[in-house]
């Protein structure tokens, strides 16, 4: 009898500012590897911008950030746009965000499987796997592991451990040296998927805000309509650039506030 495969919902967290092709691009390749793996079932894929609080310069606000990125996946039939974590009124930790979906997703699934206090809805319930809920993130992110007092090392352990990741690299980033390089990630290196994109892609939000002060084009490196919208808001101009303009990350200083 054939091993039944796991639902795998795919989260990306980040700024989104604005969300581009890439963006996206990274959530097909990613189905694509883990199908692929015969194990999992790409069910799902949730697109999370991070709240204003994050403090990072030149991020606009998060109700604009949502409306580009659900215009962007409006022709997308398993990719959604969820606004909790950018409702929050404080910067939200990756792990936090991911316990938070996962919460949602489990309940999802008990009440898809039918889950009663009788015998057939336990039995439906344990004849179908539990779904998974893994971090997408791109080949720079495991870098993120070493900054100074950007990660706490028990979120480190739970993010590798309980929900793991899928990283996709491109260009010269080697994702590799930095799973070698770290005892924690290497301790969980089965729970981490390394996905090669072989069609090179170097679209950047920064490169694409900085085309947009300049007043040059950005046609086919995010979607028509988001740059009809980042138009009628007049969106990333110079002065949008200067928000938050000499502030410290939020999660540089939530980390320092937290008890030793």
């Amino acid at each position: 009898m054939a091993t039944r495969r796991v639902p795998l919902v795919l989260l990306a967290c980040g700024s989104f500012n604005p969300i581009t092709n890439q963006h996206m691009r990274l959530f097909e390749l990613a189905r694509d590897h883990m199908n692929g793996t015969g194990q999992y079932q790409v069910v799902g894929g949730i697109v999370s911008p991070v709240s204003d609080s994050y403090g990072k310069q030149g991020l606009v606000l998060a109700k604009h950030r949502i409306a580009m990125a659900k215009l962007a996946l409006q022709s997308s039939s398993w990719i959604t746009v969820d606004e909790w974590e950018s409702q929050q009124p404080d910067w939200t930790e990756t792990v936090v965000t991911l316990r938070h979906y996962y919460g949602r997703i489990l309940k999802e699934h008990e009440r898809s499987t039918g889950m009663h206090n009788n015998s057939s809805g336990r039995a439906a319930l344990l004849a179908s796997p539990s779904p998974q809920l893994k971090l997408l993130c791109g080949a720079d992110f495991l870098s993120t592991f070493k900054v100074p007092d950007l990660w706490r090392d028990d979120h480190v352990e739970e993010l590798v451990r309980r929900f793991g990741l899928v990283c996709i690299s491109r260009g010269r980033l080697q994702p590799e040296q930095a799973v070698h390089e770290s005892d924690t990630l290497s301790h969980h290196r089965h729970n981490i998927f390394l996905v090669r994109e072989w069609v090179r892609n170097e679209i950047s939000a920064t490169e694409v805000r900085r085309a947009l002060r300049r007043g040059l084009s950005v046609k086919y490196l995010i979607p028509d309509s988001v740059i009809e919208y980042i138009h009628q808001h007049n969106l990333y101009t110079e002065d949008s650039e200067r928000r938050n303009e000499g502030n410290v990350l939020r999660p540089l200083t939530k980390q320092a506030q937290e008890p030793v």
